[in-house]
């Protein structure tokens, strides 16, 4: 009935905004629809002889994770990821992020529910495109993303979905560990923060759950790709300041284009050189085959920003600790926020590295 009664709220919502609005808004409840009318209960799902082995197998283990993530990681107690939907896709929602041509910072839409957030998304792809093309066509720097995971943060019970099983065991961890911290804290109207806490609860959280029940060499495996991900990340974060520096000064367009173009040839020389620290690794290569542009940048730079602070307290005091503390950091005002932030920071590279904590 919950479900119900908030869906009907968004149905009403919709009925209020502008005509321009109203499309994305309605395939925004079309698609959340989908989603809660296509859900099967996990039980019912594994006792079905004729599902697919692959797809019983995976979802087998979610109860044990949802169990770790209760018990261990602190995360909410709920009906979300005890349902399964096939959506029949590879991707549930695909995310369209803009900047402008001279600028590093994403453009930033505004919701009834969620507040200001630095991208948009659409349910159908198409849709994404077309959003796309006319964001293009006044100039910006624009990137479209397939995500295989999607939250209503808590507004719904969230599904497990087939686009979610891609990865394994591990990921599928991982994405439960990181949508359910979106449903623990989210801090309106600060994108950068409510998605490097997610993702730092996710880490912490996929090494500990490798602690308990994966190998030795997929712990170490972890640790690695996370390394790989840490060093891209300031890759993004070096090229962002390179061009922040080169957006500032007075400039003819022009001039501020070939500046631009040289800095993207310069990171692609970064990124080469990188690899070779990687042994060959190819994790971003195909991120890096593509026409490179500052929405690209901010795509990257939002998840981690602060990632490495906010990882770092989490390991320091545990989860309990570590929620009260960004309860109490989403009810400053930003400046406020900021200062604290960079006081943390401060504490963290003052600190020498210590080992992860149980969880407990």
């Amino acid at each position: 009935m919950r479900n119900l009664l908030s869906l009907l709220g968004l149905i009403a919502l919709g009925s209020t905004l502008s005509s321009c609005a109203m499309p994305f808004y309605w395939q925004a409840i079309g698609g959340q629809w989908e989603l809660l009318r296509k859900r099967t209960p996990i039980e019912e799902v594994l006792a079905d002889p004729e599902q697919d082995e692959h797809v019983r197998a995976a979802l087998a283990k979610v109860p044990q994770i949802r169990r770790f993530a209760v018990e261990v990681l602190r995360l909410p107690r709920n009906e979300s990821y005890t349902t399964y939907a096939d959506l029949g896709r590879d991707y549930v929602v695909w995310n369209v992020i803009a900047t402008e041509e001279f600028s590093v910072n994403p453009k930033r839409w505004c919701y009834p529910f969620t507040g200001c957030v630095s991208y948009r998304g659409f349910f159908q792809p198409e849709s994404a495109q077309r959003f796309r093309e006319a964001l293009e066509r006044d100039g910006l720097d624009t990137y479209l993303a397939g995500a295989t995971a999607y939250s209503t943060l808590g507004y719904f019970a969230d599904p497990i979905l087939n686009t979610m099983l891609v990865g394994g065991e591990q990921y599928i961890a991982s994405v439960l560990f990181h949508e359910l911290a979106h449903q623990r804290l989210y801090v309106k109207d600060d994108s950068g923060l409510s998605e490097a806490f997610a993702t730092a609860v996710e880490e912490y959280g996929t090494e500990l759950w490798l602690h308990r029940y994966g190998s030795d060499g997929a712990v170490a495996d972890y640790r690695r790709r996370a390394r790989y991900r840490a060093q891209f990340s300031e890759l993004v974060a070096r090229q962002q300041n390179r061009l922040r520096e080169v957006f500032s000064r007075s400039l003819p367009p022009e001039t501020k284009r070939r500046a631009k173009e040289q800095a993207y040839a310069t990171m692609r020389e970064e990124y080469r050189a990188l690899k070779e620290s990687w042994d060959g690794a190819t994790d971003y290569d195909r991120w890096f085959a593509q026409p490179l542009n500052n929405a690209m940048l901010a795509s990257v730079a939002t998840y981690r920003r602060w990632l490495p602070t906010l990882k770092s307290r989490l390991e320091r005091v545990g989860p309990q600790r570590f929620y009260e503390e960004m309860e109490e950091l989403s009810l400053m005002s930003s400046i406020s926020r900021q200062i604290a932030l960079e006081q943390w920071d401060v504490e963290r590279l003052e600190r020498p590295e210590e080992p992860l904590l149980t969880g407990t």
